[in-house]
């Protein structure tokens, strides 16, 4: 029998693809057609899609945080000092500290009951056989989350629309060509409206503000592509079976990659997968490829290495300090799934969201 790992293209690969394609088209084939390079210099770009150069340029290579094109840069740009994307040193490192260590075992556990009294309301239509959008579902749970890990008595939906609408303006920001007019004072509006929805001293709020830009769209990008691909592949045995459940949501998370390339600027000279990189460099590390995303869909039975699966959050000083939130999230809303089988009725691929994801995702109750 041949290897999954090499058959054509499932449905819930066929279906992924769309977001790419709808949201970045012309930088998804252009990342395609050099995946076969571990690391490839286009003038003073560096793509890097191999895993093990992505780590070294992650850990090894000094990074300018305050770059154009980088996140930190864009923050900075957009007048929202002293926030954790552009903190340098050892305020970085203590407000990372500070971070993981809520969101740590003890932080997850307390704040799980937000997002499951969002699923038991919101999914509930599904047991009379109404169909459900799981996008606004997503946006909800993200945004209730966010505002209870932040201490803030906000509308959670209102937090998901503004979150989202701040990161979409400023998403191109990071992306190379050339911008619009206007475009930059447009996303400066957004972040600022987000930081007065928070109704927080200037200084935590803009921590805050990136923080929900962070969590709220990485969720709304993620999950609903996780549940597409559980409904398209068949795996919703596998999501209601406790034994198999965290195996297959670190799959899904691996291929979903949430935040699929990481822009970053070399501060200093090293080397990415043999290629020489010099100060002031651009580096585009491909996380979904790093992670094998492009090679094999979600696998149960034979998943890719743990430090593999894992380099969508990043890796070394630069992972992502949500990432034990991430994965309950996912197992929740999967356990929550599974017993009504959804399968997708419609969807719609999103043309302005930060990160490819779906605008529209419809399930219904499956047989």
């Amino acid at each position: 029998m041949a290897d999954r790992r090499h058959r054509t293209p499932a449905r819930g690969r066929r279906r992924d693809r769309r977001v790419y394609l709808r949201r970045y088209p012309v930088l998804f084939t252009l990342l395609a057609a050099t995946r076969r390079w571990p690391a490839l210099r286009l003038g003073r770009t560096v793509l890097v899609h191999d895993p093990d150069g992505y780590v070294e340029a992650l850990t090894r290579v000094p990074l300018d945080r305050l770059a154009t094109g980088t996140v930190g840069g864009t923050a900075r740009r957009l007048g929202t000092d002293g926030l954790l994307f552009d903190q340098e040193g050892v305020g970085h490192r203590q407000t990372r500290r500070s971070l993981a260590d809520r969101l740590g075992p003890a932080g997850v556990a307390e704040l799980r009951p937000v997002w499951t009294a969002v699923l038991r309301q919101r999914l509930a239509p599904l047991r009379g056989g109404a169909a459900v959008d799981l996008v606004p579902v997503v946006a909800e749970l993200a945004g209730a989350t966010t505002a209870a890990l932040l201490g803030v008595d906000v509308d959670p939906v209102a937090l998901a629309a503004a979150a989202r609408h701040a990161a979409a303006t400023a998403a191109a920001e990071q992306l190379p060509g050339p911008r619009r007019p206007g475009r930059a004072r447009v996303a400066h509006r957004a972040v600022t409206d987000l930081a007065e929805l928070l109704g927080l001293p200037t200084q935590r709020a803009a921590l805050a503000g990136m923080l929900a830009v962070a969590a709220v769209n990485t969720t709304v990008a993620g999950i609903p592509r996780a549940v597409a691909w559980c409904a398209d592949d068949r795996l919703w045995d596998a999501a209601g079976d406790a034994a198999t459940r965290d195996t297959l949501v670190d799959e899904l998370l691996r291929v979903t990659a949430p935040s699929p390339l990481l822009p970053r600027v070399a501060a200093g000279a090293g080397t990415v997968a043999g290629c020489p990189v010099r100060p002031g460099d651009r580096l585009l590390l491909v996380a979904r490829h790093a992670a094998g995303a492009h090679r094999s869909g979600p696998d149960r039975a034979v998943p890719a290495p743990t430090r593999t699966a894992r380099l969508v959050f990043g890796a070394g000083a630069h992972s992502c300090p949500g990432a034990r939130l991430a994965r309950a999230q996912l197992v929740d809303v999967l356990a929550a799934l599974a017993p009504y089988r959804p399968v997708v009725v419609s969807a719609r691929a999103d043309g302005r969201a930060a990160l490819p994801g779906w605008a529209r995702l419809v399930v219904r109750a499956g047989r």
